[in-house]
Formats: structure tokens, C-alpha cells, sequence
């Protein structure tokens, strides 16, 4: 059975590696390692995020990783969760490392008190897509709309 848990900050490496696995599974090649390894830091640092991580069994090492940032939000009068990064090394998926990260993220969440959980995913990643409306994710507030995360590039970033 999946086992996951919040990450210390001793399991930076482990983080960041995850981290690296999924830059890569993307087909980038930047930020660097060492860039991801001191993001991760600073990142642990903070209460304002958290990431969790995701193995097969108490015996393994963790094949899965995501990220959960926090932020107060004015419609709810208390924090919101922002579900980010959630990736899964490929020889791991298909064992419930996803299912297992999201549940896990859900109840982080609502330890932590919020009362909204969002996050963005392609259509081109069904898979993913399939796993989150499992979860209770919808892609519009409103039946019979879609919400769009829309981004605007400034000071050459992505």
C-alpha cells in the first residue's frame, strides 16, 4: 500500500530529485539541479508551503512528489491551497502514488484549515485530468462553464 508523507527538511534532496525527474519528464533542461535543491530549501523554510512525498511501501524510497502552497484568500476569510507539481517517476505509476498524493493533499489541506484546494492541468494529460475530477475537481465554478488559468509573461519568465 502507498505511504506518504510530509517531507523534513533533511529530505530536500529527495524532494528536489523528484523535482529534476519531473523538469526532465517535461523535456527542459532548465532551472538546474542545484537551482531546484536550493528552491526546495528556501521553500521548507516557510510555512507557506509543504511538499509531500510518495512511496510504494514503508521499504521504499519515494517515487512521488507534489507541492502545496498556502495563501490567505479574502472569498473563504482563510487560507487556500494551491496543489502544484504533482509528479510520479514513470517504473512507479499505475500503483496509486497519484491517487494516494492527491488524497494526501486534500487532507493536508484541510488540516491546515482551508477551504479551497485548486491546481491547473493540461487536456493534453488525461490521465492526470481523470485522477483530479476523481478527487472532487471540476474545471468550472458554474455547471456548463470552464475556468481558464491564464498567465502573463514578464521579466523573461515563463
Amino acid at each position: 500500500m502507498a505511504r506518504v508523507w510530509l517531507a523534513e527538511e533533511h529530505e530536500a534532496e529527495a524532494v528536489a530529485a523528484l523535482l529534476v525527474g519531473f523538469r526532465d519528464h517535461m523535456g527542459r533542461d532548465w532551472p538546474s539541479d542545484n537551482a531546484f535543491l536550493a528552491s526546495v530549501e528556501r521553500l521548507m523554510e516557510r510555512r507557506e508551503s509543504e511538499f509531500l512525498l510518495a512511496a510504494a511501501d514503508d521499504d521504499s524510497a519515494p517515487d512521488g512528489v507534489c507541492q502545496l502552497r498556502y495563501r490567505f484568500g479574502v472569498w473563504y476569510a482563510t487560507l487556500d491551497c494551491w496543489l502544484e507539481d504533482l509528479f510520479v517517476r514513470e517504473q512507479a505509476r499505475g500503483a496509486g502514488l497519484g491517487a494516494a498524493l492527491v488524497a494526501a493533499a486534500l487532507a493536508r489541506a484541510t488540516e491546515r484549515g482551508c477551504r479551497r484546494v485548486e491546481l491547473d492541468v493540461s487536456t493534453g494529460n488525461p490521465t492526470a485530468l481523470a485522477l483530479y475530477q476523481r478527487h472532487g475537481f471540476s474545471t468550472g465554478k458554474e455547471p456548463g462553464t470552464q475556468d481558464l488559468l491564464m498567465r502573463a509573461r514578464v521579466n523573461g519568465g515563463a
